[in-house]
């Protein structure tokens, strides 16, 4: 006996979302599949909201700070949500759509037990959709992770830190405190 799992397009998804028959179910698209989102614990909880204060701190209006919002990338039928989304501050625009790969600065994962999610699947769909940059704090073992550039399959940068300070390539001149983003303040 064969198995075919369905595939759904971003229009099915909206149309489901629209529908109310996703309500109360922590959800995303990736790649076609509708996927659960694990609970959060105490301390994915308390690191994303501390961040959160911190990132539209030290952003300020170039950017907009989207905690837990979808963002659309069309070419791979993908809607994830990830915990924390930088973008461009296109203020009414996004009445319209949720933010493209093109208004994206950089995506924050804070992971536990999605761990593994977050550094091969997404990992991989974020550098083929593009996104330039994507960190992922491990709450497993203390560490921010950094990918960078964006290859065809993969990013061609991956750096580990455990301290001192990280600058995203949007912003230069903007410093954050990594023991910050693994510890909170």
């Amino acid at each position: 006996m064969s198995v075919t799992l369905t595939k759904w397009t971003l229009d099915d998804y909206h149309r489901m979302v629209a529908s109310g028959v996703l309500d109360d179910r922590p959800v995303e698209l990736l790649r076609g599949e509708i996927v659960e989102m694990p609970p959060e614990g105490e301390a994915h909880a308390y690191l994303i909201t501390d961040a959160i204060k911190y990132l539209i701190q030290t952003v300020g209006e170039r950017a907009t700070v989207r905690p837990d919002r979808p963002i659309t990338l069309p070419e791979h039928d993908s809607e994830p949500e990830p915990d924390i989304a930088v973008v461009r501050p296109l203020g009414r625009e996004y009445l319209h759509h949720h933010p493209y790969p093109q208004d994206i600065f950089w995506l924050i994962e804070f992971s536990d037990s999605s761990l593994a999610k977050d550094l091969e699947e997404k990992r991989q769909l974020y550098a083929q959709a593009r996104i330039p940059e994507y960190w992922v704090v491990d709450l497993q073992q203390s560490r921010l992770i950094v990918f960078r550039n964006p290859g065809a399959d993969d990013y061609l940068q991956t750096t580990n830190v455990t301290a001192g300070v990280l600058t995203p390539l949007a912003f230069p001149d903007l410093r954050f405190s990594v023991q910050r983003l693994l510890e909170g303040s």
